[in-house]
């Protein structure tokens, strides 16, 4: 596939891939005994923060800076289904680049640093205001209880489908398809239950929306813009119907990307007894299992709303994960994606004069761009580590706040060594 998602292997590492796993496992393992020793209660709350200046929440909230952050997004979504329709075929084509490099990879830094900005940019929620207007804005019911974040789920498993598994990925009408059912999904649902069915509903609002958990600039409960720990920005977010299976597919379709990139696994998808696709898609699937499966028999046995208390501290692990795999898509994804956008319907033009670019390969060696996966991973486990204590301590009795994590952290380990070794399969 033209969009690879990663360059480098355990070649370019500057030690033994053995004796990275071996390091990384022994942090997360160190991490945890201190935090164990000098830790003893939560810490984080949701609702901590120091208030920005009022004038960064006024201009923050304006109607014109919505409005003008919407029309980004109309905008965009616009001109790349304009792009896939009367473009050029495949990855000549700008439209998988903006989707799979600007939209699905671009929002990993985007909601880091400012947090859940697709919300400010889903085009959708400008075509549900336009038919509100028409149908009069009421919705029709409320959103079953058992509903919460599944819907979610299933687009962002459905999602990762489409990036990772059809061999025709990168074709324009593979991708209107898929982005016509997720829109009438989306438009319905929130026409049905209301605009606030795309908080939990809407797979890249949601996705968004937990990696800018960790962004220094959040949001309390009454709607105050703070700056905050990232670790409070995960305490507040609250445990629902659903919130386990997004953090299992947003590391479980991770993992896969690994793993579809291992030469056994592309032995198996090319000669095996299976259409290559239905290979694919029953082993992305059995790699979310396997995710959702480990995490429930490791943290269930803390308590029964454990799981769901526990998910955010995956989030980090999961971001880890993200920055790890894409962040050279990103870099070198990016410049291609400009190189295109200047003549995205072949016309010879050059609207953004980047026609002649050369995409700048050696702006980051191969052993950087090694280093950067490996410590994204082994950081983000450790993150992991302390969200997960702090919200252990509090659910646990203090006579097992540590032996009650045991489970948890040798599953903790295995991630990441697991991890590691998928990520540097080749």
């Amino acid at each position: 596939m033209v969009l690879a998602h990663g360059i480098g292997g355990r070649q370019d590492l500057p030690i033994p891939l053995s004796f990275l796993m071996a390091g990384a496992a022994l942090a997360v393992l160190v991490s945890f005994m201190a935090v164990g020793v000098l830790w003893r209660d939560s810490r984080f709350d949701g609702e901590k923060g120091r208030p920005v200046p009022a004038g960064l929440q006024s201009f923050a909230d304006s109607k014109i800076t919505r409005f003008v952050l919407r029309a980004i997004g109309v905008a965009g979504a616009v001109l790349t289904v304009a792009a896939a329709l009367f473009g050029a075929g495949g990855a000549a084509n700008p439209a998988p680049w903006t989707v799979y490099v600007v939209l699905w990879v671009g929002l990993v830094p985007l909601s880091l640093l400012f947090g859940p900005v697709w919300k400010l940019l889903n085009p959708l929620r400008a075509v549900h205001a336009g038919l509100s207007l028409i149908s009069g804005g009421r919705p029709l019911a409320q959103p079953p209880p058992w509903l919460g974040y599944w819907p979610a789920a299933i687009g962002l498993f459905a999602f990762t489908w489409l990036e990772l598994v059809p061999p025709d990925r990168e074709e324009g009408w593979a991708l209107l398809t898929w982005y016509a059912v997720y829109a009438i999904v989306m438009i319905v649902g929130s026409l049905v239950f209301g605009k606030e069915f795309f908080d939990k509903g809407d797979p890249f609002e949601v996705y968004s929306a937990f990696i800018g958990r960790l962004a220094p600039l959040g949001r309390r409960s009454d709607g105050r813009l703070v700056l905050r720990n990232p670790f409070d920005g995960l305490a507040g977010l609250r445990s629902g119907p659903g919130l386990v299976a997004v953090v299992c597919v947003m590391l479980g379709s991770t993992a896969y990307d690994g793993f579809s990139r291992s030469p056994w696994w592309a032995g198996q998808v090319q000669s095996g007894p299976l259409p290559r696709t239905l290979m694919g898609t029953l082993g992305l699937a059995a790699l979310v299992a396997l995710v959702a499966l480990t995490y429930w028999l490791c943290t269930r046995p803390i308590g029964p709303g454990a799981p769901a208390a526990l998910a955010p501290s995956l989030i980090p692990i999961a971001v880890g994960y993200l920055i790890a795999h894409y962040f050279t898509l990103l870099v070198f994804g990016g410049q291609q994606a400009m190189k295109l956008w200047t003549d995205p319907f072949a016309t010879q033009a050059d609207h953004l004069g980047t026609r002649d670019w050369v995409i700048d390969y050696e702006m980051l060696s191969d052993t950087t761009q090694a280093v950067i996966r490996a410590g994204a991973v082994v950081v983000g486990h450790v993150l992991g580590v302390f969200a997960a204590h702090d919200k252990a301590v509090e659910l646990l009795p203090k006579r097992r706040a540590l032996t009650g994590q045991l489970p948890l952290l040798l599953l903790m380990v295995f991630y990441t060594v697991g991890g590691l070794a998928l990520l540097f399969a080749t």
